[in-house]
């Protein structure tokens, strides 16, 4: 087990996430490949016959590949420390974000403090269109008209259900239901708002912590200015 540290401000939101990495270890895999190959070369050797010895064309072949083994394994254990300690740059480089509010591709965001903030882009006008929120046992709580212009469009849930309840707080996703004129789909791209509560290695990648969400650093969109 792999476990990461997380890092957080002094922000009263701050929390920690804790990854763990199942991951095979390729360098593992290839020292069992050497030693079994040392160990097979080494016992031809010991029991080669005296009449008929190991041909020395066939015995240098095998030192050759003796030594590419052994030149994967060590070139292996350098690309997984090269791999770590870039992780640990994107990490320390994204710790200042912490507090701030990001926007990120995907559909799912944090409701809390009553507000999950989303925004969908469709390519085209459409005739119709339909907004869901979804929870994350799969229950579509809310659902509402959707903007039907093309184009860029946000939407702000304030947790209510279509029950007139108040949904409690958690992760949440957007569905974007519409159709053009003559009835066919139309796709809409969703991307989710949110403030980031903390930063940590999640399967070898930097990711932030917004609200309980994980999202890679590379799934960061852009940076919301502070407000004065």
């Amino acid at each position: 087990m792999v476990t990461s540290t997380s890092v957080s401000s002094g922000v009263p939101a701050a929390s920690t996430v804790t990854n763990t990495s199942t991951s095979p270890s390729d360098p593992a895999l290839l020292a069992q490949n050497f030693n079994t190959f040392l160990t097979l070369l080494t016992t031809q050797l010991k029991n080669q016959d005296p009449l008929s010895p190991l041909d020395t064309n066939q015995f240098t072949q095998q030192l050759v590949s003796f030594s590419q083994v052994e030149q994967a394994i060590d070139t292996n254990n350098n690309l997984q420390t090269l791999i770590t300690l870039q992780n640990s740059s994107e990490t320390i480089s994204a710790l200042p974000l912490v507090g701030r509010t990001i926007e990120y591709s995907g559909s799912t965001a944090p409701l809390s403090n009553g507000q999950a903030s989303f925004s969908y882009t469709l390519p085209t006008s459409a005739a119709a269109a339909t907004l869901a929120v979804v929870d994350a046992n799969g229950n579509t709580v809310f659902t509402g008209p959707a903007a039907t212009a093309a184009g860029r469009q946000t939407f702000t849930w304030n947790g209510t259900t279509n029950a007139g309840g108040t949904a409690p707080d958690g992760d949440y996703s957007l569905k974007v239901i519409a159709a053009g004129s003559s009835g066919q789909p139309i796709a809409a791209s969703i991307t989710s708002i949110g403030q980031v509560t903390g930063v940590s290695v999640v399967n070898n990648a930097a990711t932030f912590n917004v609200g309980g969400v994980s999202v890679p650093m590379s799934e960061l969109l852009n940076i919301q200015p502070t407000s004065n």
